[in-house]
C-alpha cells in the first residue's frame, strides 16, 4: 500500500474520531460530562498524549535514519566505483573490456533504482549481480609485473566491497516501521482526537481546528513512510552521487 494511501486512511480515522466524540457529546449524560469527569479524561489523554508522541518521535529517528544511512551507502559506492575505474585504468589496456563492464553495471542499476519509465520499472533484487560478473573478469587478468598483481588484488577488494554494499543495501530495501507501531499509534491519535471533540464546543470553528490537526499529524505519518521508502514515492535517495560516478567512468 503505499504512503498516500496509509496518510489518507489515518486521516480518516482521526478526523472521524473527533467527529465521534463530538457526536458523543450530544448523546451522553449531562453528569457524563461535568467538570470532574473532564479533569480525569485530561489525565488519561495526556499519559496517551505522551506515548504518541514518543512513538512518533522513534519513527520519525527511525525513518530519517533508515534514509540518511542509504545516502551514505550510495555515496561510499559511487567512490568505489570511480577508485575501481581508476585502479583498472592504471593496470593497463587489458582492462578496457573490464570497465566496460563496469560502467554497464552502473547504467544499469540507476536504471533499476531510478527508472526512466517508472510504468515499466523493473523489480529491483539482489539476484543476477552485475557485481559477480564484474569479479569474475578482473579474476580473469593475468598480470604479468609486480605492480599489475598489486593492482588486480586492489580491484578484487574494491570490487568485493561494492558487492558488499550492493547486498546490504538490498537487505535494507524492505520497511523498517513496524506495522503495529503505526497501528498504535493511530490508534492513541484516534482516542486523543475523540477526547477533543467529546468537550469541545460544536462550531465550524472547532471542526475547522481538527481538521487541520488531523491532517498535520497525517501529514508526520506521509513523511515517515516516504523517508522509509528511499526508493519510491516523492522523497527518494538521490541518484546524483551514482550519476556523477558514471560520468568519470572510462575517462
Amino acid at each position: 500500500m503505499s504512503s498516500v494511501a496509509i496518510a489518507c486512511i489515518a486521516f480518516v480515522c482521526v478526523f472521524g474520531g473527533a467527529l465521534l466524540g463530538l457526536l458523543f457529546q450530544t448523546v451522553l449524560p449531562e453528569e457524563h460530562l461535568s467538570t470532574d469527569t473532564k479533569d480525569v479524561v485530561k489525565l488519561g489523554i495526556a499519559l496517551i498524549a505522551t506515548m504518541a508522541a514518543l512513538v512518533l518521535s522513534l519513527l520519525i529517528s527511525s525513518a530519517k535514519g533508515t534514509f540518511d544511512t542509504r545516502g551514505n551507502q550510495l555515496l561510499q559506492a559511487s567512490a568505489d566505483i570511480i577508485l575501481l575505474d581508476r585502479i583498472l585504468a592504471h593496470y593497463g589496456p587489458e582492462t578496457k573490456e573490464v570497465r566496460a563492464v563496469l560502467q554497464r553495471s552502473v547504467a544499469a542499476s540507476i536504471e533499476r533504482f531510478w527508472p526512466t519509465n517508472r510504468d515499466r520499472a523493473e523489480t529491483v533484487g539482489p539476484r543476477a549481480s552485475p557485481v559477480e560478473a564484474l569479479y569474475d573478469k578482473i579474476q580473469e587478468l593475468s598480470p604479468q609485473t609486480e605492480a599489475q598483481r598489486s593492482l588486480r588484488s586492489q580491484a578484487l577488494t574494491t570490487a568485493l566491497d561494492l558487492g558488499r554494499m550492493r547486498m546490504l543495501l538490498f537487505e535494507q530495501l524492505g520497511s523498517s516501521i513496524p506495522v503495529p507501531f503505526l497501528v498504535v499509534l493511530v490508534f492513541w491519535l484516534c482516542i486523543i482526537f475523540a477526547s477533543f471533540g467529546l468537550f469541545a464546543p460544536r462550531n465550524a470553528t472547532v471542526i475547522a481546528v481538527l481538521f487541520v490537526c488531523a491532517l498535520s499529524v497525517s501529514g508526520a505519518i506521509f513523511l515517515i513512510l516516504e523517508l522509509d521508502r528511499s526508493f519510491e514515492g516523492l522523497l527518494q535517495v538521490s541518484s546524483s552521487p551514482l550519476r556523477a560516478a558514471l560520468a568519470q567512468l572510462g575517462e
